[in-house]
């Protein structure tokens, strides 16, 4: 039988949890959609991951389930690795803005002028209205299947007015995934004497002054993060498994910059054994080596499961079937340009939820997410690797989305943005956010912005209703 959907004009009391990007252009959405939002934070402000703060936690690994939680791994130098024109969400321009000098107005901006682009959507929208800060989402459960409140959702805050039981008609989950580190796996590391942190808890270089470190892991942060340790110490060794098992080079532009294939081998004495047969005594290992997806307060009685990390199962990496409207996920993917896809998934979630748009029946999107994981076995593609989206497919499941809503797809500038500057991240590690080849793309986005924001008086008492 196929699914039944509401009534297109019901509006859903819906709980949004989180107010980072993800949060706050879901609450938009589903309040353009005629929803009734509440967004749960646990923050003081809004921003999510993108609110830096010097506090770290006392776990340097982060292991100690008793631990105070730091939510953001915002290291202080930290700049986008996407071009802040291709960032921004699709009616909103991350452009640059008139300021007091106070804003960073590059291509590449610190993290302090995204939190900065994300106030901005806020206040553009009266989102804060809707956000109630420092309260963190308890436990979060569907009710019994009986009388009134059939599927309805408990969810058990708690903040400094005490603990909280609300319910809701749907509940919307937006509490990222950089906040619970994922950790390397280092034969002896156990007998190791030297000391070991995760790159969450890493925000200046100048505790490893003088130091041996290794950086486990080439992705964004490791890169990053080993050009900002070797200023300050003595020498730095990259650990990269996507390199052969002989690699071991001189990193350009760098005195005490080494690149080595995987770790072999941790000793007692102090010393780590590269695959390539290279020995180096060390003071600190640093893992940059990503994080796991986690959901302490989400109860699905099995319904949805991390396994390996992936979130499952899932209708299009946002719908669990058997609990489908009611619960979603938006923000899962990762490797993407992750507003304009947060503001796609988040229109088809509130037009779902309102009936305006049909999703199929719970055996169809079974199947569906069957085949899709089918497809990724067949592929030789590991479980870890369900929400990456690489190549073309980022763009695809955007536009995808786009059509459930009958949105414009997204722009062919952005695409091409994506993918050079893409390109540049790896030709020229060093140097891609200062240099650039695409100021053709430039123009195209910014002719785009203009005929937007020519509009955007007209279109804006419609926009916040």
């Amino acid at each position: 039988m196929a699914q039944s959907h509401p009534d297109p004009t019901t509006s859903r009391h819906v709980a949004v949890i989180g107010a980072g990007a993800a949060g706050l252009v879901a609450a938009r959405e589903l309040r353009r959609e005629g929803h009734s939002v509440v967004v749960l934070e646990r923050g003081s402000q809004i921003g999510g991951v993108w609110v830096y703060t010097s506090e770290v936690e006392p776990d340097p690994l982060s292991l100690d389930p008793t631990r105070p939680v730091v939510h953001s791994s915002l290291y202080k130098s930290l700049r986008t690795n996407i071009p802040r024109e291709c960032m921004g969400f699709t009616d909103f321009p991350f452009a640059t803005r008139p300021h007091d000098g106070s804003r960073d107005p590059r291509r590449h901006p610190a993290h302090t002028e995204v939190l900065a682009y994300l106030r901005d959507f806020a206040k553009e929208f009266d989102i804060e209205e809707m956000v109630r800060f420092e309260t963190e989402v308890v436990k979060a459960e569907q009710m019994a299947a009986e009388g009134e409140e059939r599927g309805k959702w408990k969810v058990e805050s708690r903040s400094s007015d005490g603990i909280a039981n609300e319910i809701y008609d749907a509940v919307v989950v937006c509490n990222g995934h950089y906040t619970e580190p994922r950790h390397a796996l280092i034969t002896g590391i156990d007998s190791w004497p030297g000391k070991q942190i995760h790159s969450h808890n890493y925000r200046v270089p100048d505790q490893f002054k003088d130091q041996v470190v290794i950086v486990i892991g080439s992705s964004a942060s490791g890169v990053d993060i080993c050009r900002d340790i070797a200023q300050v110490a003595k020498e730095v060794h990259v650990s990269s498994r996507s390199t052969s098992p002989e690699t071991y080079e001189k990193l350009t532009g760098y005195d005490n910059l080494w690149l080595h294939s995987t770790i072999e081998i941790a000793r007692e004495d102090g010393s780590v054994v590269f695959e390539n047969r290279k020995t180096v005594y060390a003071d600190t290992i640093m893992h940059c080596t990503g994080y796991k997806y986690y959901f302490p307060f989400l109860d699905t009685k099995g319904e949805v499961t991390v396994d390996d990390n992936r979130v499952g199962p899932l209708y299009k990496h946002v719908f669990p079937p058997a609990l489908a409207p009611s619960l979603s996920f938006i923000g899962l993917p990762w490797q993407i340009t992750p507003f304009p896809m947060f503001e796609l998934q988040s229109k088809w979630v509130a037009a779902v939820l309102s009936g305006r748009v049909s999703l199929p029946s719970q055996d169809e999107m079974r199947e569906d997410t069957k085949a899709f994981y089918d497809k990724l076995e067949a592929s030789g593609i590991p479980k870890r690797y369900t929400h990456l989206m690489p190549d073309d497919s980022q763009f695809e499941y955007d536009n995808w989305l786009a059509d459930q809503c009958e949105y414009p797809r997204i722009e062919k500038w952005r695409e091409q943005m994506f993918y050079i500057g893409f390109k540049r991240i790896y030709a020229q590690s060093a140097t891609y956010r200062d240099n650039w080849d695409d100021d053709h793309l430039i123009v195209e986005a910014y002719d785009d912005f203009v005929k937007f924001m020519s509009s955007y008086q007209e279109l804006l008492p419609m926009l916040k209703t």
